[in-house]
């Protein structure tokens, strides 16, 4: 069995952080997006994986380099525009040739990996195998009508959902989606739809079957979603203390302190990961946060939040919570008390005054 793994996109709905980086490059408890879906695979004994990626950036070949220090054989497959997911697929049919393989959305993170999907595939000697979760806005998502085991209808984000599951970012397919994919039109926005490979197959008679996912499931394409996946994966990871702790600090719950990091007279209260060589000093740091590599945290507070490379917070006298702050994001206090707000921004950034 094969995989495959989408990572192009734009991300829009994560800008302006995505101006800069590939949303699958994002780093959700130091750690980037796209390795978790790479890592669940191999935990379900797949190794020879092929990655989509957008042509216009190397980015993740880059970032994501061979494989091998993931245990995976990676293959990198460019798609020059995005055109859909079923088109995704259409593309590496030479890649997957005629063999089943996980069809994985590289910003989907999920409890508990693929192995029991892949079983209930090959048990069901299905051509197609769906992963459910129960939503409280399915009209957001792709849609099933079931009935027994099996999957007789998907709608694409009905007003008037039939059920409460909506179709999740992880199939299994056997070689009967390459006549889908190659037999649907381009839908009203331009793009093959996998919702329409889909419904080929049930129209055509093929077997498509599901599994429900009774944990936690992500779509981390909000940056809300980032944050509650952040506090999900900090809230079951082990601890490791690379760095040192002072004896005027206070740690409390599981921390992961990278090399060389250094907590000075602050107060920790996990759980929490903080990256190689980063500083906190005279500082708090609540439970579910994120701070990357080469980080100074002083004088400050932040909570619920994640902090890519190089981020400074300094001298902030009003915690910070529930936030996202990209590579070299500087926040400190301005000299004196001016009567006006005073703001450098870049593209499409939201800022809330409270």
């Amino acid at each position: 069995m094969k995989a495959l793994i989408t990572s192009g996109g734009r991300g829009t709905r994560l800008r302006p952080l995505t101006h800069t980086q590939n949303k699958h490059l994002i780093p959700i408890a130091n750690k980037p997006i796209l390795h978790y879906a790479i890592e669940y695979c191999v935990e379900a004994g797949i190794t020879d994986i092929g990655i989509v990626f957008s042509s216009d950036s190397d980015a993740v070949p880059q970032a994501i380099g061979n494989g091998k220090s993931l245990g995976a054989r990676i293959t990198y497959i460019p798609q020059e525009a995005p055109l859909g997911l079923a088109h995704v697929v259409k593309i590496s049919q030479d890649f997957i040739k005629t063999d089943p393989f996980v069809f994985y959305l590289g910003d989907n993170m999920v409890v508990g990996g693929l192995k029991r999907f892949i079983e209930a595939f090959h048990k069901h000697k299905s051509n197609c195998h769906l992963t459910l979760a129960r939503v409280k806005d399915p009209e957001r998502f792709g849609v099933p009508t079931i009935k027994g085991n099996r999957i007789v209808e998907i709608q694409e984000k009905p007003e008037k959902p039939k059920s409460p599951f909506a179709v999740s970012g992880i199939y299994i397919y056997d070689k009967t989606i390459f006549e889908a994919v190659n037999a649907i039109a381009p839908s009203p926005r331009g793009e093959l739809e996998i919702s329409d490979a889909h419904q080929y197959l049930i129209d055509k008679g093929y077997k498509i079957t599901y599994s429900e996912i009774t944990g936690w499931w992500k779509d981390t394409g909000k940056p809300y979603d980032l944050l509650e996946a952040n506090r999900l994966i900090l809230d079951n990871m082990t601890e490791t203390i690379d760095g040192s702790i002072d004896d005027r600090s206070i740690v409390s719950g599981k921390i992961r302190l990278g090399k060389s990091s250094k907590i000075i007279n602050s107060t920790i209260r996990g759980p929490v990961i903080i990256g190689d060589n980063t500083r906190i000093e005279n500082s708090y740091v609540g439970p579910f946060t994120s701070i990357y590599d080469d980080c100074i945290v002083k004088n400050s507070e932040v909570e619920y939040s994640i902090l890519l490379k190089e981020c400074k917070i300094i001298d902030v006298d009003i915690r910070i919570e529930h936030s996202l702050l990209g590579n070299d994001v500087e926040i400190i206090k301005a000299q004196g008390k001016p009567a006006t707000h005073r703001f450098l921004i870049g593209d499409q950034s939201r800022i809330e005054l409270i």
